[in-house]
């Protein structure tokens, strides 16, 4: 992508006259003209933003919260297996952060598993820290003021617990997915309509909150970050709706597409490709959906899944692909189930669909959940966890579970059928 293609977005005009859509008129939003609210402000009425601009109220809410967080030490948790999305989005934190001389840390429990967040990482020098559970627990968090959900909302991250019991509170929470479950954050932006959380942070960016220069080098770094998360999560721009386009315009002010390149040119490993064989190998199609089981995987190649699911929704005839496998973590003795959704259908909501499937844990969270195109979830195993030393119990282990997986997603893709052939 050259560096200027796209700095037309930022010429392009606002306006503020109504609009029709299906005869129905459609009001302008004003919400920036009203009075500024206070900084605990409800996040529910931004949800439907469709202007380029923030709010003004919401931009003063978030940097009042810097400004009484001065001085502090903050942790930044991610997913255990970050995206493009989350850790520019966590980066640009940072960043912001340091303009209140408030010290973040950004952290993970899981591992990078995917080439191009390898990559990512390694060429960008982005600031991320893997902090395994039997590691954090070492760690002395009494030394946090604070902690920032960024991408998440704290259902796919092994160190929830362990902050939540240090009694560490949540000062912000950015996502741009529907809401998992309660958290009171003293500032919440949830804008599941966004595509990318890349986009929310850009809009920050552009509203003053960190002027980024051209001359400095984590400015430039943490830009591309951001043009990858945002070209990662909107589907290389094919789903980007206007906010995502505007942002990305910004962006090509600051962004290094030789970077950017590099990062996407990074090879996808063996142990990857084998997994895609194995899920050609395993899958079953049905009313157009394609899912495949593709048995055990070491922690470090979780990300193998999504990939896998990538590529079966190219198949034709086939517009939804959902892939799982079990993910088994020898350092922490720790077995999950581990799925991705990917689809092309318009009329398929992944959040929904993941949610009816599989429910909620015994504490009403939802084993997963997703946005427009793209879902995952996943469910562990506890008790079942380990002994796969047993090359019997571990295949006896897997069938169970792989049927019933299918039987739960084919429960919604073919309600009437009888899902699982037993001989």
């Amino acid at each position: 992508m050259h560096s200027n293609s796209l700095k037309v977005f930022d010429n392009l005009p606002i306006t503020l006259e109504p609009i029709k859509k299906d005869n129905i008129d459609i009001q302008p939003n004003t919400d920036f003209l009203q009075p500024t609210p206070p900084a605990n402000i409800e996040t529910a009425s931004y949800t439907g933003q469709r202007c380029s601009l923030l709010p003004s109220q919401k931009i003063d809410a978030l940097r009042q919260t810097f400004e009484r967080h001065q001085n502090d030490r903050q942790l930044i948790i991610l997913q255990d297996f970050p995206d493009p999305d989350a850790l520019s989005c966590a980066w640009a934190y940072q960043l912001i952060a340091e303009q209140y001389d408030i010290q973040c840390d950004i952290v993970y429990a899981g591992t990078l598993s995917h080439q191009e967040n390898i990559a990512l990482v390694k060429l960008t020098g982005l600031p991320a820290q893997r902090w395994t559970l039997q590691n954090a627990k070492s760690k002395d968090l009494s030394v946090y003021n604070g902690y920032a959900l960024i991408d998440n909302q704290g259902t796919t991250s092994q160190l929830m617990p362990l902050v939540q019991e240090a009694k560490i509170p949540l000062v912000i929470l950015v996502d741009h997915h529907s809401l998992q479950g309660e958290l009171k954050a003293e500032f919440s932006d949830l804008r599941p309509s966004i595509r990318a959380t890349a986009t929310i942070f850009t809009q920050y960016l552009q509203a003053g909150l960190l002027t980024l220069d051209s001359s400095i080098s984590n400015h430039v770094k943490c830009a591309t970050a951001l043009m990858h998360g945002l070209r990662s999560d909107t589907n290389r721009l094919m789903q980007a709706q206007e906010e995502d386009f505007l942002a990305a315009g910004y962006l090509s002010r600051f962004y290094d597409s030789q970077l950017l390149n590099a990062v996407l040119q990074a090879n996808r490993s063996k142990r990857v490709m084998d997994v895609i064989e194995r899920s050609l190998k395993n899958r079953i199609v049905q009313n157009n959906f394609s899912i495949a089981g593709v048995g055990y995987l070491r922690y470090e190649d979780r990300d193998a899944i999504p990939q896998a699911a990538d590529f079966l929704v190219t198949e034709e005839n086939v517009h939804t692909a959902v892939v799982f496998g079990i993910v088994h973590d020898e350092d922490e003795e720790l077995e999950v189930v581990i799925g991705s959704l990917r689809t092309t259908k318009l009329t398929l909501d992944p959040d929904e669909f993941i949610k009816e499937a599989f429910g909620q844990d015994s504490q009403g969270r939802f084993f997963g959940g997703g946005r427009t195109g793209a879902g995952g979830f996943e469910i562990p195993m506890g008790f079942l966890s380990g002994f796969n030393e047993n090359s019997a119990y571990a295949r006896m282990k897997w069938e169970v579970f792989d049927a019933q997986i299918k039987q739960k997603l084919l429960r919604l893709v073919s309600p009437r059928d009888n899902p699982i052939q037993t001989e």
